[in-house]
């Protein structure tokens, strides 16, 4: 998938380097919570509650193969 954005590709990377990471559960207004959305409605990250205010955010296999092209 070569049309990803920057922010989206920069976000997967670091998806790859650092693992699950913790992301706001409601819409702060951030370009991290826009560029998680357009990651998750794409099938790039998938999206579990974890606890009161958080979610946490894990890469799929198809985010994977996105970075690496």
């Amino acid at each position: 998938m070569s049309d990803l954005l920057p922010q989206q590709r920069l976000f997967l990377e670091l998806l790859v380097k650092s693992g699950d990471i913790a992301v706001p559960d409601s819409d702060d207004g951030s370009m991290l919570y826009r560029t998680l959305k357009e990651c998750e409605k794409s099938d790039l990250v998938l999206i579990e509650s974890v606890s009161n205010g958080f979610d946490k955010a894990a890469i799929t296999d198809k985010g994977r193969t996105c970075v690496k092209t």
